[in-house]
């Protein structure tokens, strides 16, 4: 080894995931207006003419974390709504508690209140966020709702709406952990908001047979 030369030297096919990890936790930190390359770099541990070797633009860092930071976590539950045979009610329970488990272990809430806030002055945010996340997950939801209508296991209804019915209270609960929670106001437990949810919205949409 050369004198003066570095005992450790991170693959180079290493970077491009330690950069998003670090977009990741800065976006949801900062917001994307308040999010600086230089920040970011920073975190991720390499140069900002290194940053711009995988990304050109804050959108691009953008788009990386949501289809490989945030749609991983979902892409798993999405693939056992599509296949779910039934009956819907445990299907729903496990979906919510792993919804619960990913906005609680991962900086995901900030995202959503960033999209959510930002989406105004930044409509490829929300474009993005919609597309790769919420369009799919709705989508898939809906389907699973539909089958089980077909099965005699739902009441009639427009299973998009049920759909959102299920998910809503999760987004309500996110907002306020990342908006009233940093101020003092009281936590909500997110698994157990899930879990009393799913089964108060079961309560209501299930027919006798299911």
């Amino acid at each position: 080894m050369q004198a003066g030369a570095p005992k450790f030297r991170r693959r180079k096919e290493a970077r491009p995931a330690e950069i998003v990890a670090a977009a990741f936790e800065v976006f949801a930190e900062k917001g994307f207006a308040g999010a600086k390359l230089d920040d970011i770099a920073t975190r991720a541990g390499v140069s900002k003419g290194a940053l711009y070797l995988y990304f050109e633009t804050k959108e691009d860092l953008f788009r990386a974390v949501v289809t490989q930071g945030v749609a991983p976590n979902f892409e798993a539950v999405l693939a056992v709504l599509a296949s779910h045979p039934g009956p819907i009610g445990p299907l729903l329970e496990m979906l919510a508690g792993r919804m619960a488990e990913v906005v609680t272990t991962t900086p995901v809430g900030g995202l959503v209140k960033m999209v959510i806030g930002e989406a105004r002055n930044f409509p490829e945010l929300a474009q993005v966020w919609h597309d790769q996340l919420v369009s799919k997950a709705l989508g898939a939801l809906t389907a699973a709702i539909a089958a089980a209508q077909a099965r005699g296991e739902v009441k009639p209804g427009d299973p998009r709406m049920y759909a959102l019915s299920v998910a809503s209270p999760l987004l309500v609960g996110v907002i306020w952990r990342e908006t009233f929670a940093p101020i003092g106001a009281e936590p909500f437990d997110m698994p157990a908001l899930a879990r009393q949810h799913v089964r108060a919205v079961l309560q209501g949409i299930l027919t006798e047979a299911g």
